[in-house]
Parts: structure tokens; sequence; C-alpha cells
């Protein structure tokens, strides 16, 4: 079932490429090297870019630590040779049971980048965007810029971005949490500072892609007159406030209503847009399109 395993030893220090090659007589097993640390972002991309030249069809990717169940690959790589899928990754909020052995400190990280990664990228439908193991058709991974993706530990979140602008069919496999005692390496502050920031400006790119440079919809109007409306309004009634606080002199109840009535609409108008996004999930899988 599996004709090749490339495994990307990202300038490790205990050189685990030499000990795969030392230790491994499968034929199938090739190892990449990277002269110095590219991240988890840039590990990846070099075996995506070293499987679509070897031409395969389905990549999966495992991590090395232990905490990913071979016996899933079936299940993974079933919903993309069902042409149901392009992309499938692993989700280990779908049974309560699933969670045991996951520290708080990751149920509520994962559950809040979740909620965060459901608004940057529209995948409305999908859990735990951060989940590592994943498997994706080859023609879903040559129509994204594998060279613009993030190389640090953004990188699942950002791939999950880029497939939502070219409206990739993405499914979710319920998998159970899997803790070795292994130490994580992502920093808990680094994410908070760095994460939020990225989101926005993914959100602000996948909104401008999908409804105004690729289509125009009906919700490329709900959002435009959110966004007019809700402008205003704000500013309106930002001038306002401060003439009525340098002056003394109360606003009238037709400046409140002048600055109040647009952002009132423009809000309604945004939650339409929220509506119709929620329901725009992408249901065809690109692969099947392309062939």
């Amino acid at each position: 079932m599996v004709d090749w395993v490339y495994v990307v030893d990202d300038g490790c220090p205990d050189r685990s490429g030499e000990y795969v090659e030392k230790s491994c007589c499968d034929a199938r097993v090739r190892v990449i090297y990277h002269q110095r640390n590219q991240g988890v972002g840039g590990a990846v991309i070099s075996g995506y870019q070293q499987a679509i030249a070897d031409g395969a069809t389905i990549i999966l990717k495992i991590d090395g630590d232990g905490q990913m169940d071979p016996a899933l690959i079936p299940k993974f790589v079933s919903p993309i040779r069902q042409g149901i899928a392009d992309y499938v990754k692993g989700n280990r909020f779908f049974e309560l049971e699933h969670l045991q052995g996951m520290p708080a400190i990751r149920l509520l990280g994962n559950a809040a980048l979740s909620f965060a990664n459901k608004i940057a990228t529209g995948y409305w439908d999908i859990m735990d965007p951060t989940n590592g193991y994943t498997a994706i058709h080859a023609q879903a991974l040559q129509s994204i810029p594998l060279h613009k993706l993030d190389r640090g530990y953004f990188f699942e979140s950002d791939i999950l971005f880029r497939l939502s602008t070219v409206r990739a069919v993405v499914y979710d496999v319920p998998m159970r949490s899997k803790y070795t005692g292994a130490t994580s390496h992502l920093n808990i502050c680094k994410v908070i500072w760095e994460f939020p920031g990225k989101y926005l400006n993914r959100l602000a790119k996948r909104i401008f892609y999908n409804y105004y440079l690729r289509d125009f919809n009906i919700g490329s109007l709900e959002f435009l007159v959110a966004i007019l409306f809700i402008g205003f309004g704000g500013v309106y009634g930002i001038f306002h406030w401060y003439l009525s606080f340098q002056r003394g002199i109360p606003a009238t109840s037709g400046t409140v209503m002048a600055a109040a009535l647009p952002v009132i609409l423009g809000f309604q108008s945004l939650l339409a847009a929220i509506h119709y996004d929620v329901a725009n999930v992408p249901r065809i899988p690109i692969h099947r399109l392309l062939m």
C-alpha cells in the first residue's frame, strides 16, 4: 500500500537520518537531509516536494514522536481514494474518550485555535487544526504555492488557509490523542503572540481571494455593506463624541442615532455574511475536477 517512505532529518543534532539509514533495510525508505533546521513546516514541505517529484498520488504525513498510530493510515487514505476529499486530517475532539491523556493546557489551546481557524479558513466543519496527522492528494498539493507556506508551527493552519483559497475539500478523521511523555517544543507564549496576527492576515486574504478576486456573490455584497456601515458609524460616532467632549455639550439624539443605526445595520449584514460563509464550505474535491 505504501510505495515510498520519506524521513526528513531537519538538521537533527542526534543525527536521526544517519540512524535510519544504518538501521533500516526497507528499500522504500529514503532520508532527506537539511543542513540547518527549517522548522516543522520546512521539513514537511521538503517531504511533499520529493513525493511529488517521485510521482506520488496520495501523500501522508506522520510525525516522528510516536503519537500517531500507523494503523490509521487506511482511514486517512480512504476518503481521498473514494473521491470525497482532497485533504484528510486527524481530529482528537470527535469523541470525549479520545481526549484522555491530553494535557489541559493543550485541550484549551486547541479549542481556541480551532475556533480561530474556522474563521480564518472558512472550514467551519472541522476541528483540531494543529493536528499533524494528515493525508493529501498530490493534485490538491500542487494547486497551492508550497514556497509561501509558513515554515514554523503555524504550518498546519496555513496549509488549511491555502487549501481554502482553491476550494479544496477537507475531511476530519476521528483519532485518539496519544502522549508518550516527550517534551513539546511549541512555545505557548510565542503562539499567543504570533498566531492572532497570522490568523487575521489569512482571514483578510481569504475574503479577498474568495469573495472579490475569484468570485462576487451575495456574501461579497454583505461583507462590503458590513465594512462600510460599521466603518462609517464608528468613525462618525467617535468624531462627534470627541466634539461633544471638547465642547462640553451632550450629543443630540439624532447624532447618536446617525452613528448607531449604521453600526446596527452593518452588524446585521456581517451576521448574514458569516451565515453565507458557513454554508459555502467546499463540497466537491478539486482533484476530481482537475483529472
